[in-house]
């Protein structure tokens, strides 16, 4: 071969090095312009004219603040045109997420977060929406009117929703991609962030979004997807410039994605001999183990491909006691986890959180992945894997009799019966139902034989009939449990919330958000402040019948608490709120919000007096 060759190779890859180089250090400025050169490079026919297109329909989603039972604050009002944009405020016409800021890894149920999840993997929900007609993607315009800026990925998926013939093969792309920002102002905007061009036409986009710089609750109204027919034709110059337009981040996070591909990275056939392992031959074994800890997943892949000894390593068991594969959710199949099956003998804690979608993970291979590997584990995420089915709650409870930790957070197409499966998994400590189709027979069951419960979370379990009776079957069993969820549920009253006190000394954490049928003319928040001195968060959302009484209550006996929320209440005063603010040194998180006796300057006296404390306060 030609000498020249190799040297055009060189040439080229130092080419495509200074081009990302010039992608991290281009201004601001230099990022527009480029913009806008590829706005006026793009050949665009009369015949290929742009179609504008709201969403038709909501296909999918993570969570939301509203009731499955209503369209207040519920993601389905992201379909259609907007309800409220341009204005700017607390609408219950827009889609809301469940939760915001940092409270939620603050409070006694947060979970552990998983090692080696990948720095720029930051979702924390997501929301799926199809369109009408497929188009090629040039523009998403997100309508935000209230809090903006938690929304940090865009992607596109070439599967049509609506087509009644299945896809061979289903893709999904990046179009936009960005770090959790902080977005100061709490106005409407438009927000319009410049995506990548995909070889696919699409009807189906879904936002990623992270909350936890956002002061309050973000509100979105509605997206605009713009497209052509047919695939727009760029000049080499814009595909160019269109390059420094995108972070390392996007083509990182692409190649994490390429799980389909672990059989490969992971084959030792390809290995060489090679002449030596450099130093590390003169490594302990455990030293090497406690370095390769800290590499991701992929990284790790590509590792193994090195030298036999890194290879060794690599696919040792003990590398993988720990698997997140939440962050691959767009590529993990059942080929994935058949190549990854024999290094996790020994995985204690599996994150398969919104993966297996759309056929990417087959019920049979689940179940093969998990009767190898599902001896020693204690903590299974599976929010949002709609590949669930009775079948396998059946294979887990039977193959994972250590199971301490289950979270199966909107996972609604689960079938009521598939939950009496649980019951028999004894050694449950953490259990997540929220916004699944759980029923009171099967609840009573877990609640029955799950006896070491610590963590139960219930909220928006729309199928329960009768919570007073599960209250007291929570207190008259679950003596050590620390939180409990019961966000929206409909028909818990004073009873079972004085089964709840008595039995359950132990609360460290409540949730009666959206509860109606609490009056606390009843005394049972009263009951609440006196029977639960180790209260750290409690939340009363939307109850108006809070007063005086409940938060003096609450000043008196419940010294820990750190988090209070009383939206909506129409009897408390500034006076008792100082009280409580004295008395609750840790106290964190007041929400005080549509509360009518509290107004501004009540609240600036509070924050002027208590600095550390974080009051909102929302009007409209």
């Amino acid at each position: 071969m030609s000498p020249v060759f190799p040297m055009l190779t060189v040439l080229t890859m130092f080419y495509y090095i200074c081009l990302r180089r010039r992608a991290r250090t281009a201004t601001r400025g230099e990022m527009m312009n480029s913009h806008r050169t590829i706005e006026s490079n793009s050949r665009t026919s009369p015949l290929n004219a742009e179609v504008v297109q709201y969403a038709k329909e909501v296909v999918d989603f993570s969570s939301h603040y509203g009731s499955e039972n209503s369209m207040s604050y519920t993601m389905w009002n992201l379909a259609g045109v907007p309800n409220v944009f341009p204005s700017s405020g607390d609408f219950t016409q827009t889609a809301v997420f469940r939760t915001y800021g940092t409270w939620w890894d603050q409070c006694p149920s947060a979970s552990l977060p998983f090692k080696r999840t990948p720095p720029n993997f930051q979702s924390q929900d997501y929301v799926e929406l199809a369109f009408e007609q497929q188009v090629y993607p040039t523009a998403v315009h997100v309508l935000e009117t209230y809090h903006p800026g938690a929304v940090i990925r865009i992607l596109a998926c070439s599967a049509n929703p609506y087509s009644p013939i299945p896809p061979a093969e289903v893709r999904w792309e990046i179009l936009w991609s960005e770090k959790p920002t902080k977005v100061n102002a709490s106005q409407a905007r438009q927000f319009k962030p410049c995506i990548r061009q995909i070889n696919f036409p699409t009807n189906l986009i879904r936002l990623e979004v992270n909350s936890s710089l956002l002061d309050y609750y973000t509100e979105l109204d509605a997206v605009v997807l713009h497209g052509t027919k047919d695939k727009p034709v760029l000049s080499l110059k814009t595909s160019l410039i269109d390059m420094n337009d995108l972070e390392d981040d996007d083509y990182e996070e692409k190649d994490v994605c390429g799980m389909d591909s672990l059989n490969k990275k992971f084959s030792s056939t390809a290995l060489g001999e090679g002449p030596n392992n450099g130093y590390f031959d003169k490594l302990p074994y455990e030293l090497i183990q406690l370095i390769l800890n800290h590499l991701t997943l992929p990284d790790l892949c590509r590792l193994a491909q090195t030298c036999k000894l890194l290879n060794q390593h690599c696919c040792d068991p003990l590398q993988y006691t720990h698997l997140n594969l939440q962050p691959y959710w767009a590529k993990l199949n059942d080929s994935s986890l058949e190549f990854l099956q024999p290094r996790c003998t020994l995985v204690q804690w599996l994150n398969l959180s919104w993966t297996g979608n759309r056929g990417f993970i087959s019920v049979a291979g689940f179940s093969r992945f998990l009767k190898v590997c599902g001896s020693e584990l204690v903590r299974l995420e599976l929010s949002c894997s709609h590949f669930l089915n009775e079948t396998c709650l059946e294979i887990i409870s039977e193959m994972c009799p250590n199971l301490q930790d289950l979270n199966l957070s909107s996972c609604d197409k689960l079938p009521p019966q598939a939950f009496n499966h649980i019951a028999k998994l004894c050694g449950l400590r953490r259990l997540v139902l929220y916004r699944t189709k759980v029923e009171q027979t099967a609840l009573l069951s877990i609640l029955n034989f799950c006896s070491e419960l610590q963590h139960l979370s219930l909220g928006s379990c729309v199928m329960i009939e009768d919570y007073d009776v599960i209250a007291s079957m929570i207190g008259a069993k679950c003596k050590k449990l620390r939180t409990l969820d019961l966000w929206r549920c409909k028909n818990i009253t004073e009873n079972g919330i004085a089964e709840l006190a008595s039995g359950c000394p132990l609360l460290e954490e409540l949730d009666l958000g959206w509860c109606p049928t609490l009056q606390s003319s009843t005394g049972c928040f009263a009951r609440l402040a006196r029977q639960l001195p180790n209260l750290q968060k409690l939340f009363l959302t939307a109850n108006r019948s809070v007063c005086d009484t409940d938060i003096e209550e609450l000043a008196c006996n419940c010294s820990r608490l750190r988090q209070l929320d009383i939206l909506g209440t129409r009897m408390v005063s500034p006076a008792s709120l100082r009280k409580l603010l004295e008395s609750c040194k840790d106290l964190s998180l007041l929400d005080v919000s549509f509360c009518s006796q509290i107004d501004n300057r009540a609240v600036l006296e509070l924050n002027v007096s208590f600095p550390k404390v974080f009051i909102k306060k929302s009007f409209t």
